[in-house]
């Protein structure tokens, strides 16, 4: 009952000056709503990016092509084409937890059909290629592993490509000329758009890796091996793997090659939006600061104008404990009220933001409790000291005071 009773004295207190508890209120409210806003939009920012990274494949390692010396002159990284399909294959045929690998060669080349020309990329892939892109094939189909054994010349191709080079017609059953070869196209990708580093990857036409090596750019070696894992627990032992039986491969030459995981892709990624939400929601922090020190100050002037009452009180049979409770109440209740309505405040901001400027939000569940919690303790620390000094008041001295 008598913590019943002093919350509604704290109550009453409040209400008997509702405007300085609302402009007090108000630092809570602006602190709590630009940390909500400011965490919600660089969430929104590390989310795209993830899915950026998402839209290139689902669990995938990539193997590239090393550095190599000759003569003392040493090449960077990718100036060792040792990669080739007899170590795609030793890849799917010895490492478990492997469900997909395509030898990936690329080449730039025009592309020429119906009196119209287009430069782009051209992949040599296996039929793996879209289940370790998650890339469907809007229409037609992709080749197959007879295709691959006979090096046909046969393509799919990209929607920027059908875009230029075939408008207005449908691609899937027409021939396209890669360097003078005719190669007939059985399937158009989904479109995709542009991935995370700004490249258009709808501007690909992919024909099978064997064709790409014996007929386009006469090579015997890969640019790349992609490889896609049963499972994202598994994806660095099968790094850890794929390491080892290629080196082995090589006789313990030093290695030519590296081997990279779609994790530490993304972990590179969003480093740095998680630095700027953090460094956000660091720099917004401080207005809690400054609402709590606002706390801080009206509680003080409200003790300084409450003397006699609290004199009243403690002669009456308060005990000093009531005292100090009443107003760490008054101070948490201020402190919760601004916290909530700057939850609300942070969410909606977050929102206009994103509808005035296209930009992604995602407003954090675990950012709105931590809000919350904060806001009631910056109401305990910044007005313990004022209910502390409340309660220590003698009432003989308190009743004096005019």
């Amino acid at each position: 009952m008598r913590l019943v009773a002093t919350t509604i004295i704290a109550l009453r207190a409040l209400r008997r000056n509702k405007m300085r508890s609302v402009l007090t209120a108000l630092g809570m409210i602006i602190g709590v709503g630009a940390v909500i806003a400011m965490v919600s939009i660089g969430n929104g920012a590390k989310s795209q990016v993830e899915n950026a990274i998402a839209n290139l494949g689902q669990n995938v390692v990539s193997v590239f092509p090393g550095s190599v010396s000759t003569s003392g002159a040493r090449g960077g990284w990718g100036s060792a084409s040792t990669l080739t399909p007899d170590d795609a294959i030793a890849i799917q045929r010895e490492i478990s937890g492997v469900i997909a690998v395509s030898p990936e060669t690329r080449d730039r080349a025009q592309v020429l059909a119906n009196g119209l020309n287009w430069n782009t990329t051209i992949y040599g892939e296996s039929p793996d290629f879209p289940v370790i892109r998650s890339w469907n094939v809007s229409e037609g189909a992709m080749f197959t592993d007879a295709d691959v054994r006979s090096a046909a010349k046969v393509a799919v191709i990209g929607q920027t490509i059908a875009d230029q080079i075939f408008p207005g017609s449908a691609p899937v059953g027409q021939t396209i000329r890669i360097r003078n070869l005719p190669f007939k196209v059985i399937g158009v990708l989904a479109s995709k758009g542009f991935n995370y580093f700004g490249t258009d990857q709808d501007d690909a036409v992919i024909v099978p890796y064997t064709s790409a090596m014996r007929r386009i750019t006469k090579r015997t070696t890969l640019s790349t091996i992609l490889i896609q894992a049963a499972a994202k627990d598994q994806m660095f032992r099968i790094q850890q793997e794929t390491t080892d039986l290629l080196q082995q491969r090589r006789s313990g030459r030093d290695p030519d090659f590296t081997v990279r995981n779609q994790l530490e892709l993304a972990e590179a990624a969003t480093s740095t939006t998680r630095t700027m939400t953090a460094l956000l929601g660091a720099i917004a922090s401080v207005s809690l600061i400054v609402g709590g020190i606002g706390i801080m100050n009206i509680m003080l002037v409200s003790v300084t104008e409450r003397t006699r009452e609290i004199g009243i009180r403690l002669a009456i049979g308060a005990h000093d404990r009531d005292i100090r409770l009443q107003f760490l109440l008054e101070a948490m209740v201020l402190s919760l009220m601004g916290g909530t309505l700057g939850i609300l405040l942070g969410i909606a901001s977050s929102q206009i933001v994103s509808a005035v400027n296209g930009w992604p939000v995602l407003v954090s569940t675990s950012a709105v409790i931590v809000a919350f919690v904060f806001s009631g303790a910056v109401g305990i620390i910044f007005g313990f000291y004022p209910a502390h000094k409340a309660a220590q008041l003698d009432p003989i001295e308190a009743l004096r005071f005019e």
